[in-house]
């Protein structure tokens, strides 16, 4: 299958074999956690079905004009694979073994600005590669320590656009049928910035901890109800006792 982007010849190869991936680290601390937090929330609500994957620091191929380009994302999701999971261990090249990312993201950590580059020439900027290679039709751009969050969205003319925030301060993602805002909160003893998913009537979609504190509170205040309604039934009954000893006491009997 081939596309063009400009003079941009783009053709959808399998990595061979033998290709030797970049293994470089991951630029901040931050970024597994983060990542790990859209995954999870997304997996426990049912919004990550078998033949999805989301993905972190993992290779998206193309090749543009004869050449491999691979980028990694921080983080992205993609709707539908159409090949066995054992065949995209190491990369991943869509149309050849799925369906294009619905959405990349990338997690500022420094200020080289590549998550902006629009570079053509080989190797291809992040922005161009997003934008005119996979055209992806979210990207978007964190800083987890600002909590500052850009959604770009393709128009129809297949240019990123920066998107507006609703009166919550939330972006709705048509491909994923979710909302995407920042939280601000304590997880994995990281107080800070968190990018969360919200449902289309505003319902945040929680993490495992939450879940668990959520099923503990639901349990504390049904002992609570239960303890309550012995104590009113151990307070009517000795009511009534002292009703009938009144009774007794007076000369009034049964």
């Amino acid at each position: 299958m081939v596309v063009s982007a400009s003079t941009t010849n783009i053709t959808w190869e399998l990595l061979p074999e033998d290709f030797v991936l970049d293994d470089e680290p991951v630029d901040n601390v931050n970024q597994p956690s983060l990542a790990a937090a859209l995954t999870e929330s997304l997996e426990l609500a049912g919004k990550l079905p078998e033949n999805a994957i989301a993905t972190t620091n993992y290779g998206i191929c193309a090749t543009v004009n004869g050449k491999f380009v691979i980028k990694a994302p921080d983080w992205a999701y993609v709707p539908q694979i159409t090949v066995p999971r054992e065949q995209i261990q190491r990369s991943y090249t869509p149309h050849k073994q799925g369906q294009i990312p619905a959405v990349v993201m990338e997690f500022l950590s420094d200020t080289d600005g590549s998550e902006y580059s629009n570079k053509h020439t080989y190797p291809p900027g992040k922005w161009f590669y997003y934008e005119q290679v996979l055209q992806v039709p979210n990207y978007i751009i964190f800083e987890p320590n600002s909590g500052e969050l850009e959604v770009h969205q393709l128009d129809d003319k297949g240019h990123y656009k920066l998107s507006s925030s609703d009166e919550n301060n939330r972006y709705w993602l048509t491909e994923m049928e979710l909302f995407i805002g920042v939280w601000q909160g304590k997880r994995e003893n990281r107080q800070g910035y968190w990018l969360r998913w919200w449902d289309q009537d505003g319902n945040l979609l929680l993490w495992g901890s939450e879940l668990v504190q959520q099923e503990r509170l639901a349990k504390e205040n049904a002992q609570q109800q239960v303890n309550q309604e012995r104590l009113a039934k151990e307070n009517a009954l000795k009511r009534l006792e002292e009703l009938e000893k009144c009774l007794r006491d007076a000369g009034i009997s049964d």
